[in-house]
């Protein structure tokens, strides 16, 4: 059904992954940012040797690259921030802080890149030019003033390269703080905390050849089509080759289903198509631990089987008794958990469950792929390791062609952890800063993003710097993160474009414009590249080549240089060197993280150079030197399901958006055009609820016992979707008023966003 303006509505999308419609989409994001030449030559340097990074997401370049390697959304990603657009001066003077917050978060970032430093007028309600030397005066002047370190949070965005996370987190520490409320908070952290218990180290196994040579691959709980795009010609190469891809997500996404290629000539002109996931498993939010469990259990039947009839079972014992402890309290688990509520949790019967267990066991090389929709729930860590046991009862850790895989988002986020951006510093950590630097680094855990929230709420915290982001929109209950920066007193927001959080204004606020990932960035020794470091631990550089925005922005590490000199004024780091010359901050990086040895020297390979992951040569370091299989009692990946609620509900992204950045109003895979105010809904929830596509419902957060809770969204339009019984989903960040914010993992800190009890009220 479509409103009668044709702009706004909702209606089936036929078309495939990819194809014409993305070719459509990449040449209305260049032309609606005015600045189509600039565009067009930023595209054909995105991932190149030589070229610039995609600013989107964190899958890896190929080892040989074609003529143009970039997706639909990593040329949104361009196109927004080498805009012609400019919010000037002129533009702050004209628009107090009062109206801006009245705009939708669209409209705020589409005002296009920031051109000066700016510091918040509280008397007419007014962003106004600051000169740089005196900002930096008075944010020393205000730092110096804090007795206690640990009032100051600084939080960072997945975006920043290498070189400015190292140098954000040395000067924190320098100053005395682990307070590292960062991005990976909100999406891996589960990762990050739970495989280094299960197997040593806290990310993925896998490398991009190894999808050369899997037959398998499991994808969980995560959506290629929209936001790791590239990783779709990876997956139609497996499908072409003859390998097996199965999906598992609430939703029917297209992304999994079917992909054409702008690449292949033929499936272009022939309007055909590569079908990607041979079979696609619908299961209920919150139900994947359920089902992994079911996948285990019947792997262990099928073992049992395979050996009554004296062939070869399907576990690998050899791989478990040589690398592994834990396995017989993991079967006693298993033994113990019963059928009738595996299927009532996930959603799944026990004959599809089996049907997957037996694609697995025929499997001799199978990548396990996941995504938030594991991750971010209150059992999220467990939900992690309840996948690296899976991998480990066939030994596909550690071979080619198999491998755990999460998929990370923004494009550094994973680098900014390799980096030093942790609020709990491992000693190797602090010893490497000492060794380097001369100063002793603090050892107290610091904040992550919800303790920061809470912090900021409470008036515990003073003071917030911000490299990148949008820290209280990308939150739960947004009004209180909102709440808590108003009393901070001290806000210092390094970005490149107006967002919300700028208008949520401390005592002193200040708005800097940084350098992006496209443009030059030049610094006494001449044009610089940055690094990072993609989902498969491939570190590589970054070099932009378009003219900046404004000449007056500066890069994040000279900001962030300048700003550690403004408040540290005995500080012992050479921050004028280290910025003078990057070569000098990779050094430095190297001294503090022997693994990244020659660094300089490697990025200039073709591609860079991969980070060592002992885990990929079944080296373990864990305690015991073995790999852990971890037993989840239960499971519900959050308690609040375990109430048995009707309706659950889940956020997630549109197709023209990353993160929290809106590049437009549709969400063309799922046909709905123009709008944001949606809640997806299958067939048979709707009829029986009566309910019909375009209706209008009111959504309220049930608390655990089912009653209800003041966190509601009203006047959301029902959009009939694929999807899981008892599942429903609506937009992230809009979603995030009905997430309360002390429903998070107690191992990882990762907020639940994914598994909220609801009701529905008819709208009158």
């Amino acid at each position: 059904m479509k409103e009668k303006n044709g702009a706004i509505g909702i209606a089936p999308y036929g078309g495939s992954a990819g194809g014409w419609g993305a070719l459509k989409a990449v040449a209305d994001a260049i032309r609606g940012q005015m600045a189509v030449k600039q565009d067009v030559i930023a595209l054909f340097r995105m991932n190149q040797p030589q070229g610039f990074d995609c600013p989107g997401c964190a899958w890896p370049d190929p080892l040989h690259t074609s003529s143009f390697e970039f997706c639909e959304n990593g040329a949104k990603a361009v196109s927004w921030e080498a805009t012609g657009k400019r919010a000037t001066p002129d533009f702050f003077a004209a628009h107090p802080v009062k109206e801006l917050w009245e705009r939708h978060d669209f409209d705020l970032e589409n005002e296009g890149r920031l051109t000066h430093p700016m510091k918040y007028d509280r008397d007419t309600d007014t962003y106004q030019v600051i000169e740089w030397d005196t900002a930096f005066q008075e944010i020393g002047a205000l730092m110096q003033g804090y007795d206690d370190p640990d009032s100051v949070e600084f939080y960072t965005s997945g975006r920043a390269s290498n070189e400015a996370a190292f140098l954000y987190q040395l000067f924190a520490r320098e100053y005395g703080t682990n307070n590292f409320p960062d991005c990976s908070n909100m999406c891996h952290e589960p990762t990050s905390v739970g495989l280094p218990v299960s197997i040593g180290v806290g990310k993925g196994t896998v490398e991009l050849e190894d999808f050369d040579h899997c037959d398998l691959v499991l994808c969980v709980g995560h959506n290629p089509g929209t936001n790791h795009p590239r990783m779709l010609g990876t997956l139609r190469e497996v499908a072409k080759r003859g390998g097996t891809i199965v999906a598992f997500n609430p939703l029917q996404e297209r992304g999994l289903e079917r992909f054409t290629s702008p690449q292949s000539p033929l499936e272009m002109l022939t309007l055909s198509s590569t079908r990607l996931s041979s079979t696609y498993y619908k299961v209920r939010v919150g139900g994947d631990a359920a089902m992994v469990k079911g996948i285990m259990k019947s792997l262990l039947s099928l073992h049992n089987e395979a050996l009554s009839k004296g062939e070869k079972g399907v576990i690998d014992e050899a791989f478990i008794a040589e690398h592994t402890q834990g396995f017989e309290e993991l079967k006693a688990d298993l033994e113990a958990t019963d059928w009738a509520d595996i299927e009532r949790v996930s959603g799944l019967s026990h004959k599809d469950i089996l049907h997957i267990a037996r694609l697995y066991a025929k499997a001799e090389r199978t990548i396990l792929c996941y995504g938030m929709g594991i991750t971010q729930h209150q059992y999220g860590t467990k939900n992690v390791q309840q996948l690296a046991n899976l991998m480990l009862m066939r030994g596909n850790i550690g071979k080619k062609g198999a491998g755990i895989c999460p998929l990370r988002g923004h494009s550094n986020v994973q680098g900014d952890r390799t980096v030093g951006i942790t609020e709990i510093p491992n000693q190797a950590l602090l010893d490497g800063i000492e060794r380097t630097f001369g100063f002793t680094p603090p050892t107290k855990h610091g904040h992550g993003a919800v303790a920061t929230i809470r912090a900021m709420h409470e008036g515990k915290a003073k003071a917030l710097f911000c490299l990148g982001g949008n820290l209280p929109v990308a939150m739960p209950e947004p009004e209180t993160c909102f709440e808590g920066m108003r009393k901070l007193d001290l806000a210092v927001h390094m970005a490149t474009k107006l967002n919300r959080s700028h208008l949520a204004v401390a005592k002193h606020t200040y708005l800097f414009p940084v350098i992006g990932r496209t443009e030059r960035d030049t610094q006494l020794s001449g044009d610089q590249s940055v690094t990072v470091e993609d989902s498969m631990s491939m570190v590589h550089a970054s070099r932009g080549s378009l003219e900046p925005a404004s000449p007056h922005l500066k890069s994040e590490p000279a900001l962030v240089a300048a700003l550690a000199k403004a408040s540290l004024p005995n500080t012992v780091v050479p921050w004028d060197k280290l910025v003078s010359d990057y070569h000098f901050i990779r050094d430095a990086i190297e001294s503090v993280f022997p693994a990244f040895k020659d660094f300089n020297k490697r990025i200039m390979n073709h591609g860079g150079f991969r980070l060592y992951n002992a885990a990929s040569e079944r080296k373990w370091n864990t305690p015991s030197g073995k790999a852990n299989f971890i037993v989840m009692h239960g499971i519900n990946e959050d308690p609040r399901s375990a109430q048995g609620h009707d309706l659950v509900l889940t956020t997630l992204r549109s197709h023209d958006q990353y993160n929290t950045t809106l590049y437009g109003m549709n969400d063309r895979y799922r046909g709905v055009t123009g709008r944001r105010d949606v809640l997806f809904i299958n067939a048979d929830e709707a009829e029986s609820r009566r309910l019909r596509v375009g209706d209008k419902v009111n959504v309220v957060a049930l608390a655990p016992d089912g009653t209800p809770t003041a966190r509601r969204m009203d006047n959301l339009t029902v959009v009939v979707h694929d999807m899981a019984p008892g599942s429903v989903a609506t937009y992230y960040p809009e979603g995030n008023v009905l997430v309360p914010l002390n429903s998070y993992d107690d191992e990882s800190g990762i907020p639940a966003y994914k598994n909220v009890p609801i009701a529905l009220e008819h709208c009158a």
